[in-house]
Parts: structure tokens; C-alpha cells; sequence
């Protein structure tokens, strides 16, 4: 008779997840590390052996976020691991919980797996490392059907409101083979949408010299033209191009040249550029590494080169020694620049950085004023430019298939090419067929639209 083996129960993580998405990369690659080691992951509080909180260390409201989420699960759990920007005040975090296992900072990978190898060892034997471990509740951060690849780490600028260099370092750039083997897997494995992120994507390979490595018998730089280029090459297992879309990019001079890239369909029509403002004299205390009045044209240009492609940024309103002229000037720059896609922000104050100490801080009441005035100016041109799309077909990837309702018709979201996943828009489609599933992308005819969405029905 033989004996059975019995097999050891895996240790289980659960994981919480702040921040932007830079943070997220980096607490889905520690959560791949785990699973190879084999631990499982829990969806919740309670079946975990330990909690990973992933914090985010900016703004004060994001620390105090942070925060509440490392009290939620000690309250939950109790045995919980600290990573991220905020674990750069790793004296703030034990002040309050001093019963917090570990902390580590940003990027801190191995740091991060030690720390729960200590808390919780692993349970594998002589067999259990060979066999796949199950995801018991499916933990998953991002659908599988779109994918952050991070180019690279840190940041060589120095805004004065920003700290990212402190918590993050200075730009490391991941070698261009690596990023790319990454990006193949990621599709082969069911990716149809690359969102590539870094703080700078321009910058990506300065601290290298844009070193060159061999990639499928072909020398690529560290550049941002060349990785373009080459994930516009990728094919799914279909031989379907994923969608490309590049994220936080400077408007450096080379910028120009991925913009035939999006023309050719190599690359998605979309750009997500950190303007900050357009007032001259509030670029320079920001710091920011942008000219203004060069970006109107360049915009005039990409556009008459890619007439689809999508304009996206964020702005800063408030920032010390702002004045109502160069709000005004800012409203005008937008109706000049018409962006497709705006965030908006009212200044706050970070701990350590060098705006804390500028003259003439803007009153909150003004902020709030402005604020809303940027928010109104913005959504007025967001209506216009989606209303002009209504009565045309355009591709559109899927996020979410409904129930059927009571008569039978079922309801699916999705996305345009202007509209990056958490941060834009939506397509709100009636009478999907059966079958359609997440990661599909198909051709819509645009049926209506509001300010920041659009609603349409599959093309027949």
C-alpha cells in the first residue's frame, strides 16, 4: 500500500494597494515574487497569514489614507507589513502602529518578500514548489485584459512641489530587453492593452546613455522612440495588436517622433503629458521642465499628423503666488490647446518640498473657486469634442459585461482610445451579444454622449 502525501496548506498574503499607478506595478510584481515562493493570496482580512499595505507617501490627505488603510487591517488582521513611499516615515507609522510587523520603502522588493518570508515562512516541501498553488478567491489588482509596464524608477527632476526623488531615487531605467520580454509575456498571456508608466517615459535610458541590447536579432536603445516602436510590433496569440499607450511623457523635442507611430497604428492615439499649468511665471516656480507656447504648436502639428490622437494632463491650480492673471491665462491656454482629457488639482502643501517655503500662498476659498472654474472650462470642452463623435464608429475595448435584463438585453462598458482605465471616460454599449467577454475590442457606432462619456451599440 502506498502512503499518501499530504501536501502542507500555503501560507496566504493579502494585499492593499494605494496610490498611483507606479504603486501598483510594484505590488503586483512583489505578489508574483509570492506566488513563486508559494504562498496564496487571500481576498480578504481574515484568511490572511499577513497584510501587505502598499502606501502612498505624497500628499498629506494620501498619507492620512494610507494610514487608516494600515489601521483597517491591523484592526482586521494584525499581522501586517508596510511598504511604499510612506515607508520613507517609517517613524510616523510605528508612532501610531507600533505593532506593525515591518516597514520598507518604495521599489523595496526583496526587502518586501524577506520581511514576509519572517512573518509567515513559506510552507513548501520537497513537492509543493513544483506545483502551481491556486488563487483561492482570485486576487488580482488590474483585469487581465490590460497591463502597467513600469520602464523604469525614480525621477531626475526637481519640481518644487514634488518629493519624488527623495522617496523614489533618482531615474534607474530597466534594461530595454527586459522591458520588452516583459511586454511579450504580458500579451501572450491575454494583455491587450500596455499602459507603459514611469515618472518620466521620456527621460526613459538618460542615466543608461540609451544603452543598446539585442532584441529577437535586432540592436534597440533605451529610448522612448525605440521601445515605441517596438511594442507597436507585439501580436496576441490571435495576431491582434495590443493597445499601446504611453503615460506621463514630458514634451521633450523627441516626443515628435512617436507621433507617426500613432498615425501608422503602431502605438494607441494618445498621449498623457503632466502640463501642470501654462502660465510662464508659475511653470518657473514649479520648476517644470516645459515651454508653453512651443507645446500650442507642437499640439497643431501631432494633430494634423494624427487627427484621432488624445491629449491628456493634469493641472495644478492654487500654487503659491498664483495670481488671477495667470489663471486667466491658463483658461485661455486650454480653449487654445483643446485637451480631450484633464485632471485637476487644488495645491497642498507636501512634507519637504521646496513650494512649502514660496511666497504668497493662495487662500483655500480661492482655490476651491478656481478650481471649479478649471473643472467647468474642461468639461465644457470635453462635451464638444465627444459630441463630435457621435454618428462616427470607433474601436472600443471592453471593461465590463453585464446581466441580461429582464428582456434579455445586456449592457457592456468599455473604453475609447482617448480613455486610459481609473482615469477617463467610459462607452456605455446596449444589446452586446452573447459571449462578448472583457479584453475584447470591437467597433462601435457612437449613438450619444455627455461630458465625459460616450454610448453607442457594436457596429453590424
Amino acid at each position: 500500500m502506498t502512503d499518501t502525501i499530504s501536501l502542507p496548506a500555503p501560507r496566504k498574503v493579502g494585499m492593499v494597494s494605494l496610490g498611483c499607478p507606479k504603486a501598483l506595478v510594484d505590488s503586483e510584481r512583489i505578489l508574483t515574487r509570492l506566488r513563486a515562493d508559494g504562498y496564496a493570496m487571500s481576498p480578504d482580512y481574515a484568511g490572511a497569514d499577513v497584510v501587505l499595505v502598499n502606501t502612498c507617501g505624497f500628499l498629506d490627505s494620501a498619507k492620512e489614507e494610507s494610514l487608516e488603510a494600515i489601521g483597517e487591517a491591523i484592526a482586521e488582521n494584525g499581522r501586517v507589513i508596510v511598504t511604499g513611499c510612506m515607508g520613507k516615515e517609517a517613524e510616523v507609522i510605528r508612532a501610531r502602529f507600533p505593532e506593525v510587523l515591518a516597514i520598507t520603502g518604495a521599489a523595496q522588493y526583496e526587502d518586501v518578500v524577506s520581511a514576509v518570508h519572517e512573518a509567515a515562512p513559506p510552507s513548501m516541501g520537497p513537492y509543493i514548489d513544483l506545483i502551481p498553488q491556486p488563487d483561492e478567491g482570485g486576487l488580482k489588482l488590474t483585469p487581465r485584459h490590460y497591463s502597467y509596464l513600469k520602464i523604469s524608477e525614480g525621477c531626475n527632476h526637481s519640481c518644487s512641489f514634488c518629493i519624488i526623488p527623495a522617496l523614489r531615487g533618482k531615474l534607474a531605467s530597466r534594461r530595454v530587453d527586459a522591458v520588452l520580454r516583459e511586454a511579450e509575456k504580458l500579451v501572450a498571456a491575454g494583455t491587450r492593452e500596455l499602459l507603459v508608466i514611469s515618472q518620466d517615459t521620456s527621460a526613459y535610458g538618460v542615466d543608461t546613455r540609451h544603452e543598446v541590447r539585442n532584441w529577437q536579432g535586432r540592436e534597440v536603445r533605451a529610448h522612448m522612440t525605440d521601445l515605441a516602436r517596438e511594442l507597436g510590433q507585439l501580436r496576441t496569440p490571435e495576431g491582434a495588436a495590443p493597445w499601446v499607450r504611453l503615460h506621463y511623457v514630458y514634451p521633450y523635442p523627441h516626443v515628435d517622433a512617436v507621433i507617426p507611430l500613432m498615425a501608422e497604428g503602431l502605438l494607441t492615439p494618445y498621449l498623457d503629458i503632466p502640463f501642470q499649468h501654462a502660465a510662464p511665471s508659475v511653470l518657473k516656480r514649479m520648476r517644470r521642465p516645459a515651454n508653453e507656447a512651443r507645446v500650442l504648436e507642437r499640439l497643431r502639428e501631432w494633430r494634423s499628423i494624427c487627427p484621432d490622437i488624445a491629449v491628456r494632463s493634469s493641472f495644478v491650480v492654487g500654487f503659491p503666488g498664483e495670481t488671477d492673471a495667470d489663471f486667466d491665462y491658463l483658461l485661455d491656454w486650454l480653449d487654445e490647446a483643446q485637451l480631450d482629457r484633464v485632471g485637476g488639482f487644488r495645491f497642498e502643501p507636501v512634507e519637504g518640498a521646496s513650494a512649502n517655503a514660496l511666497d504668497n500662498p493662495v487662500p483655500e476659498e480661492v482655490k476651491e473657486e478656481r478650481y471649479q472654474r478649471l473643472m467647468a472650462k474642461t468639461a465644457a470642452i470635453s462635451a464638444a469634442k465627444l459630441a463630435a463623435k457621435v454618428g462616427r464608429t470607433i474601436p472600443v475595448i471592453i471593461d465590463e459585461v453585464g446581466e441580461a435584463d429582464e428582456d434579455g438585453s445586456i449592457g457592456a462598458t468599455g473604453r475609447s482610445e482617448a480613455d486610459a482605465p481609473e482615469i477617463d471616460g467610459h462607452v456605455y454599449l446596449r444589446d452586446v451579444p452573447e459571449g462578448l467577454a472583457p479584453g475584447a475590442i470591437v467597433s462601435v457606432t457612437v449613438e450619444d454622449a455627455d461630458e465625459h462619456d460616450l454610448y453607442g451599440v457594436i457596429a453590424g
